[in-house]
């Protein structure tokens, strides 16, 4: 998702069996692929663990991941969450929820109706970009 506007940048299905860093990492390779390079990577706490975090910091993307209270984990710690575009990642991770809702209760991804992976993300395609039509619309600038 992109901050400033809301819009859904990427969407990926996977298997169920896969954990979230894991797919997020493929995310962040294809962008990579399309010459994007993001700052910073804004996360909820299933996100927190070493492993991504370092990965995150080997990329040069600072990590904007909820902190799980009681875990130390290097790279994540008051020197990242004492910025304040750390608590503005926080706050616009909401709007990510925002999208999958509305993909779900319009666009149909509650319960898909198509069997395989590449038909399904196919479908999730075709679904964000919906999204993003809808948004976009709602962006521009009224008339008179």
């Amino acid at each position: 998702m992109e901050n400033r506007n809301g819009l859904c940048v990427d969407i990926r299905v996977s298997s169920a069996l896969e954990t979230e860093p894991n797919a997020a990492r493929e995310l962040l390779k294809r962008q990579g692929r399309k010459r994007l390079k993001p700052t910073s990577l804004g996360a909820d706490k299933g996100y927190h663990s070493k492993a991504f975090v370092a990965f995150l910091r080997s990329k040069g993307i600072r990590p904007h991941i909820a902190q799980i209270d009681g875990r130390n984990t290097p790279g994540l710690d008051a020197r990242t969450t004492r910025h304040p575009s750390y608590w503005v990642s926080q706050r616009k991770r909401k709007r990510v929820e925002e999208i999958f809702g509305w993909m779900k209760s319009w666009g149909g991804l509650r319960r898909t109706r198509f069997r395989g992976i590449a038909r399904v993300q196919l479908h999730a395609h075709f679904v964000g970009t919906a999204y993003n039509l809808l948004r976009l619309s709602r962006l521009r600038p009224a008339p008179g």
